[in-house]
């Protein structure tokens, strides 16, 4: 039986109730995963950005008839600016938007559609959600700047710092932002070296050195007692940060990510691991280099990949990018992780080795409380990040932040809860 399913349409939750108000319901995000092509990256990417449309069902539909035109990345970045164009025709700013980011997504950093395709996706999403996005701002950090917005409640519970990971623009969250502000939390959301502005303006590389980025933030809002949330990569990234960041009192790994070079690695053999470590560790710049050109001009997939990581990183050959992918991981930190967390994870992630969940659970040997949540096929959110179903993973996120408040009990152990 296929259980990625076409969900029924929904009422999004960033819908427009009149010209100034957005709805902000956890509940009203769509439901179901969908396999909309054979190619799993392409296919996931799909639903990653269908998650933002608003109207959801009419972009489902839309993807399924351009996908068997859809053979390469070319092809996609293609139909996807098409897409945008005709959502934008149309009057539907936020499915335009999620259509270019789509395109914008599998863009080199040298295509001259790069930097005019990100500019316009961030004004359409500031330009949707105008109510509360009017100001944005830059924190100085190390001769740049850091990118952030704030979103404050009536009456907050709390506030929540969000990150993302590798790939991602803050812009992109915000439906996620409104929905945990709606819930009654303060919200700064950020990026960080190496994300979004600050790297493509500031030209600040990524650093797995995470708790300067959060420790500049939390001192330029002034922030104590927080919530930090990193996603995909951020979750290995938060973690790395409450280590060093006593202010972090409880971490959300949204998803659990504790070794980046080996994500990186997993589509190829254990053979092909073995060799490339051996020569890693031997140092042998220029052998890993031949065979990574040689695998790039074989593989789009390879070549976007590695491009991406280079220009992410600040690193010049892929031998460099390589050893900077060793320097993401938690098994350093994680005994210096002393708060409450939460830790989040697909059961069928196609990114991250299913494995690296368990191993986090066991490396958390020092926290406050642990809480471990595997989302599954049946929820639909069995990928990375819960694509899918992100309303129960943001219900998931907020039953936990109120329920890590309640007393241990006495005890000093830490609990843990799979399920």
């Amino acid at each position: 039986m296929d259980t990625e399913i076409d969900a029924a349409e929904q009422r999004h939750p960033m819908a427009a109730t009149d010209g100034d108000s957005r709805e902000c319901r956890i509940e009203s995000f769509p439901v179901g995963y969908h396999r909309l092509h054979p190619d799993v990256s392409l296919n996931y990417q799909m639903n990653r950005f269908n998650g933002k449309a608003n109207t959801q069902a009419n972009m489902i539909a839309e993807m399924r008839g351009v996908a068997p035109k859809i053979h390469d990345y070319s092809d996609y970045i293609r139909e996807f600016l098409a897409l945008s164009e005709r959502a934008l025709a149309r009057g539907d700013t936020l499915d335009g938007a999620a259509s270019l980011r789509s395109a914008e997504f599998f863009m080199f950093s040298d295509d001259p559609r790069k930097q005019p395709s990100r500019r316009q996706f961030i004004r359409l999403m500031r330009e949707y959600f105008h109510a509360k996005t009017s100001e944005r701002f830059d924190i100085p950090f190390q001769g740049g700047a850091l990118s952030a917005y704030r979103f404050v409640a009536p009456r907050p519970k709390g506030t929540i710092v969000v990150h993302g990971g590798f790939d991602s623009y803050i812009e992109e969250m915000f439906p996620i932002q409104f929905c945990l502000s709606g819930a009654g939390y303060d919200i700064v959301a950020f990026e960080g070296p190496g994300q979004g502005t600050p790297l493509e303006d500031s030209h600040l590389p990524m650093t797995p050195e995470w708790e300067k980025p959060v420790k500049a933030i939390l001192d330029y809002f002034h922030l104590d007692d927080v919530t930090l949330m990193g996603v995909s990569l951020g979750g290995c990234l938060a973690l790395r940060a409450a280590a060093h960041e006593p202010r972090v009192q409880r971490v959300v790994a949204d998803d659990v990510l504790t070794d980046f070079y080996e994500a990186c690695l997993r589509q190829t053999s254990a053979t092909q691991r073995r060799e490339l470590a051996f020569l890693l560790k031997a140092g042998a710049a220029g052998v890993v280099n031949a065979l990574s050109g040689k695998a790039m001009k074989k593989s789009l997939a390879v070549e976007w990949g590695v491009r991406q990581g280079m220009y992410t990183t600040g690193t010049k050959s892929p031998y460099e990018f390589l050893k900077q992918t060793q320097l993401y991981r938690t098994d350093d930190v994680s005994p210096f992780v002393k708060q409450d967390v939460l830790l989040m994870a697909g059961a069928e992630d196609h990114y991250v080795p299913p494995h690296q969940f368990y191993d986090q659970i066991l490396s958390l040997n020092h926290v406050r409380s642990l809480t471990a949540r595997l989302f599954t096929r049946e929820e639909q959110a069995q990928n990375h990040c819960q694509t899918g179903n992100v309303g129960l993973a943001l219900r998931v996120i907020t039953d936990w932040i109120e329920g890590s408040h309640l007393p241990s009990l006495g005890s000093s152990r830490p609990m843990s809860r799979v399920g």
